[in-house]
């Protein structure tokens, strides 16, 4: 192992465990700012108590993950430096943008939700969190910006004397197309995340009995908002699927373990290749159906692993360009498998609401606490499978991973970090799980224990 291994996979581990947060800080963000609108207009208390419950928990979220993002910046300078040389002058404009976007706007926001209760007028209060949950969107957007220009390169052009990319067009970047498919698809996935959560920890106490009119309501948000997420999010995803393969064939082919180009080709259920001979050795598939995910038409033509690897040796100089194919291709699969798993639970929770007995059916209430997972599956397995479907490039087309990674830390510095880095994020870990679980399983506070504001 080298050092760029291990430099791969403390970057990969530091962002998978920091994008367990995320998703769910946008969503509960949201899932809070719409219970205190409802108690706004209402002035129903039980809309208060839920108001105070769920934000509890996603103040307890968005602490721990604003922590966890920190690291992830100092790992461009100090395992990426020839990374960060090459892209500063690219990422420095949306990466400033964002840190204004989070640390001031964010968080002044919060803290005016925070201790505001009972200092601002409600419509005034009720405005700080809804500001907070469009910053955290804001956040988002400019962070995705960075992440489709390493996906998709625009406005910008590579000085050769200098041995960097220098931008050109910073509106070609904020404008880039896989941006705007990333950007609906992330936000879409936050929201699932945020509804699935507060779907399980509801169940969770209507399965005791306990505040169940309130819980209920909780649910029912919970049921409506993820299923028109989740479905929002396949169809942005087969927007994806498309400029994936206009822009990185290779990830396409790689996800469908292609390697012959077809015409009308087949959607693999189930395949065992040989990546040595350049074939499946057995593939079960749908007909066409690849076709009409990647190209919209019956018989669109995709192109295989075996003709693009052939292309990308001519065009860049020889080398491997394919990706590991197992892990595109089920990562894939669990990602799509989680998403329709969703959207089955929400629609069977809808139709369970409409008869009036969803407080009863003990089988769903049991069935929606481990399906908390399904989101945290598809928003792993699909940064897995968008990231590592572009190697051996970190910025697609110009700069490989392995040109990318510092030349003079060494594999001891590395291991050193890898290994501290998992100690305090396995402390942190339990940190959050002991905190969400303490105040997910606590009822939600009276409505005379809970600060209003007062009206001015």
């Amino acid at each position: 192992m080298e050092a760029l291994d291990l430099a791969r996979l403390q970057f990969a581990l530091t962002t998978i465990f920091h994008f367990f947060f995320v998703p769910l800080s946008i969503g509960l963000a949201f899932f809070t700012a719409i219970f205190q609108t409802a108690w706004y207009r209402t002035q129903d208390e039980g809309y208060l108590r839920l108001t105070r419950f769920w934000g509890k928990l996603f103040l307890v979220n968005f602490a721990v993950g604003v922590v966890t993002g920190i690291v992830q910046e100092f790992q461009f300078g100090m395992n990426w430096s020839a990374y960060s040389r090459f892209v500063g002058d690219v990422f420095g404009s949306p990466l400033a943008i964002e840190g204004l976007a989070a640390f001031f706007l964010e968080s002044t926001f919060l803290g005016l939700w925070i201790f505001g209760w009972n200092r601002l007028s409600p419509r005034v209060h009720l405005a700080t969190i809804w500001i907070v949950t469009v910053g955290t969107c804001i956040s988002a957007f400019f962070i995705l910006a960075a992440n489709a220009w390493m996906q998709h390169p625009v406005g910008h052009t590579v000085n050769a004397e200098r041995g960097r990319a220098e931008m050109t067009d910073i509106m070609a970047m904020f404008t880039n197309s896989t941006l705007w498919a990333h950007f609906p698809h992330t936000i879409l996935a936050a929201l699932a995340t945020g509804g699935m959560f507060v779907l399980g920890i509801s169940a969770w106490h209507l399965l005791r009995g306990r505040d169940t009119e309130l819980f209920r309501r909780s649910a029912t948000t919970a049921l409506v908002v993820t299923l028109v997420a989740a479905v929002g999010v396949a169809f942005s995803g087969h927007l994806q699927a498309q400029l994936m393969t206009e822009q990185q064939p290779m990830k396409m082919a790689a996800a469908e373990a292609l390697w012959k180009t077809e015409s009308g080709a087949d959607f693999s259920l189930f395949a065992i290749g040989d990546e040595r001979a350049g074939e499946n050795i057995v593939n079960i598939s749908l007909p066409h159906l690849l076709s009409v995910l990647a190209t919209n038409t019956w018989n669109g033509t995709v192109h295989g692993m075996n003709e693009l690897e052939a292309l990308d040796e001519e065009t860049f100089g020889p080398g491997s360009y394919i990706p590991v194919v197992w892990v595109q291709y089920w990562s894939f699969r669990a990602m799509i498998g989680a998403g329709f798993a969703m959207i089955a639970i929400c629609a069977i929770g809808l139709w369970l609401l409409r008869r009036r007995v969803i407080e009863t059916t003990r089988w769903f209430l049991i069935l929606a606490l481990p399906a908390i997972a399904l989101p945290y599956v598809a928003n792993t397995v699909g940064w897995i499978f968008t990231e590592m479907g572009r190697q051996p490039w970190v910025v697609y087309g110009i700069l490989k991973t392995e040109d990318a990674v510092s030349p003079t830390v060494g594999i001891g510095l590395v291991l050193t970090t890898v290994i501290g880095f998992t100690v305090i994020y396995g402390f942190l870990t339990a940190v959050d799980v002991i905190l969400l679980k303490r105040f997910a399983t606590a009822e939600p506070p009276a409505a005379d224990a809970a600060p209003r504001p007062v009206v001015y």
